[in-house]
């Protein structure tokens, strides 16, 4: 199924791209990267993310498999356009020692199991519970956004060695990640390059 462009999205990235080379990145990588800064509006985030190419590629396979994606937050999950998603958000509770994102995050993985790509673009403490789990996922997009804790759990995230897209400054939020989220989704699936998306 072909994804129709709007006029406006194509003059938006073409600014973009007369403002800001981004030919050298690789082809996964320059999607997320375009994207995340289409939806901010913010050059920045050209050496703020960070990511592999490899291991997004895998992601990207994954995602066109069909692997369920979860997200922390509903305004993360009305972002992404193409795809079902799952919250549970409304299901979760705090505790004494745990906050409502992180309790959802815990309902996702007991939903969903090993496998899913997750996407995280409000609360910091879902990141941090998220990595807690074996959750051995397909993707971590980790952009929680905040003055509190949201630099600590992308370092983490980094650290964990699991596969994923961070950014090293407080920025983020539910826009940029659901717009990475958006770029593996959009980008011509690697396993059939016939196919448009």
């Amino acid at each position: 199924m072909n994804r129709v462009v709007h006029p406006i999205e194509v003059e938006s990235y073409r600014r973009l791209r007369a403002r800001l080379d981004t030919s050298h990145f690789p082809p996964l990588t320059r999607s997320v990267v375009e994207r995340v800064i289409h939806s901010a509006a913010d050059l920045d985030y050209a050496t703020d993310l960070v990511m592999d190419e490899g291991e997004l590629e895998k992601a990207h396979a994954a995602l066109h498999s069909g692997a369920p994606v979860v997200v922390d937050v509903e305004m993360v999950a009305a972002g992404i356009t193409r795809r079902d998603t799952v919250c549970r958000l409304k299901d979760a509770v705090a505790g004494p020692d745990l906050t409502r994102s992180a309790h959802a995050i815990r309902l996702a993985y007991e939903q969903v199991g090993p496998g899913a790509l997750w996407v995280i673009g409000n609360a910091p403490t879902a990141l941090e519970e998220l990595l807690t789990l074996d959750a051995s996922p397909a993707l971590v997009i980790g952009l929680p956004v905040g003055f509190v804790g949201a630099v600590e759990s992308k370092a983490a995230l980094r650290e964990s060695g699991l596969p994923a897209v961070s950014n090293v400054s407080e920025k983020g939020g539910s826009a940029v990640a659901s717009a990475a989220l958006n770029a593996l989704l959009y980008h011509h699936p690697v396993t059939h390059p016939e196919e448009k998306s």
